[in-house]
């Protein structure tokens, strides 16, 4: 016997009756579900039952591929259209005009910050980037051949154990102190990871430098001559900070906020941002572009890269995107902070392939008509390279600019009355109830 599924209507977009009419015809029943905001609430369907004692009808969606899991105000992307900003503000405006700093203070308090504001800001967060010396002890502790984002995730979790007033999550104050110090000392771990791993003695913060500065100044001093950067560099870095600093509900974020729902503290929330950046379908994707530029090797070689591409052998690093339908907006500010860097440490040798793929592929209809353009990982990748960023590095820089994104989004999910404990249904396709068998009769 077959069940015939569910069929559903609704009104006319702007007809005034947002509703959504579905008619089980299990049961010839019809239901009428309010529409807001163009979702309907999933637990609506609960009451589409076939008998009083069955649970109701769930829906199934695997990766959340079509499920709203909140209501923000921080991030807008469209896909469709390659549109992306942050509190309402396109990304191309802030990405030329903007700070992180100010971007950071923009996705956690809604408002750009008047100068007083700003300077506040960056003042608390550049006094708070020093951590406490237990944590370059435990840092000391890893081999010397540790993934630094392996690193970078079990220290974000250790300063829940220094900071244990975090717990306390009713008291706005802590909870921004935390925000605070989570954005300011994220640089100063990603760099005591890289200094760790290359062999070096670590490097303290030094509050005279901006937030970019800083940081770099933390990977590459040496002592003698002092460290200088090329204010070009530091702005690139500002730059890539911005585009990665949120990116609406994708995995980290989405981890973020469901081990935040059981309210633990934010250290050990954003811990879970880093274990879930550290996966290579997520933060791994410009360290693949750079191997698919090595593996291709001349421009001559492209060709027959991209028909191995059409035969399935071979795959495009840095092209299309979960979201995006059109350009990644990100793609384009990045290709121009690749020239500023370039002339600042010279062209690297993958640029050309680079160049050559990307305009091979934008005019090919066989990848056109599967969208797939250049994303943010494309020439990212080339950067980090050209400012002597080892590959294990690249997750780390992507996880710093995330930072204000994430404890942003737990800022969010902590004031909003909609939100409980992250806890999915599941459909069970399992065995039904089976008697225990003892060991002898196995």
């Amino acid at each position: 016997m077959t069940t015939q599924q569910p069929t559903a209507t609704t009104d006319a977009p702007g007809s005034g009756n947002e509703t959504l009419t579905i008619v089980d015809n299990r049961t010839g029943q019809s239901y009428e579900l309010p529409i807001t905001d163009g979702t309907i609430r999933a637990t609506e369907l609960r009451q589409i039952k076939v008998s009083d004692d069955d649970f109701g009808l769930m829906t199934y969606d695997p990766a959340f591929m079509n499920t709203a899991s909140c209501r923000s105000e921080i991030t807008f992307l469209d896909g469709d259209a390659g549109v992306l900003r942050y509190r309402g503000y396109p990304i191309e405006q802030l990405a030329e005009k903007s700070s992180f700093l100010e971007v950071a203070y923009l996705l956690v308090y809604g408002e750009l910050p008047n100068q007083q504001q700003l300077d506040r800001w960056v003042h608390d967060i550049t006094h708070h980037t020093f951590v406490h010396e237990n944590v370059r002890t435990f840092m000391q502790g890893f081999r010397y051949d540790a993934h630094p984002m392996g690193m970078l995730q079990s220290s974000v979790g250790m300063l829940s154990t220094l900071y244990p007033e975090a717990k306390d999550l009713t008291d706005e104050e802590n909870n921004e102190l935390q925000i605070v110090r989570l954005i300011a000392k994220m640089p100063t771990l990603g760099a005591f990871a890289y200094r760790h791993i290359t062999g070096k003695p670590f490097v303290y913060p030094n509050n005279e430098l901006s937030y970019s500065e800083n940081f770099l100044s933390m990977l590459f001093t040496t002592g003698v001559p002092q460290y200088t950067v090329d204010p070009r560099i530091v702005r690139a870095l500002d730059v890539l900070f911005i585009l990665h600093a949120d990116h609406e509900q994708n995995c980290s974020t989405s981890a973020v906020r469901s081990v935040g729902s059981s309210q633990v503290d934010p250290y050990s929330a954003v811990a879970a941002g880093v274990s879930a950046l550290y996966g290579p379908l997520h933060g791994g994707a410009n360290e693949a572009v750079l191997k698919m530029l090595r593996r291709i090797e001349r421009v001559e070689n492209i060709p027959d890269f991209m028909e191995g591409v059409k035969a399935g052998k071979e795959r495009l690093m840095g092209f299309g995107h979960r979201v995006y339908k059109n350009f990644d907006p990100r793609a384009t500010i990045i290709k121009k902070a690749c020239d500023d860097v370039f002339e600042v440490t010279g062209v690297n040798p993958l640029l050309e392939i680079a160049v050559e793929l990307e305009k091979i592929a934008l005019g090919d209809e066989y990848f056109v008509k599967r969208k797939l353009y250049p994303n943010v990982d494309f020439y990212s990748g080339l950067i980090y390279e050209a400012l002597g960023m080892p590959e294990d590095m690249f997750t780390v820089l992507f996880a710093i600019g995330r930072t204000p994104g994430w404890v942003a989004q737990w800022r969010e999910m902590l004031g909003d009355k909609d939100q409980k404990i992250s806890r999915p249904r599941q459909v069970y396709v399992g065995p039904g109830e089976r008697d225990y068998v003892e060991m002898s009769a196995r």
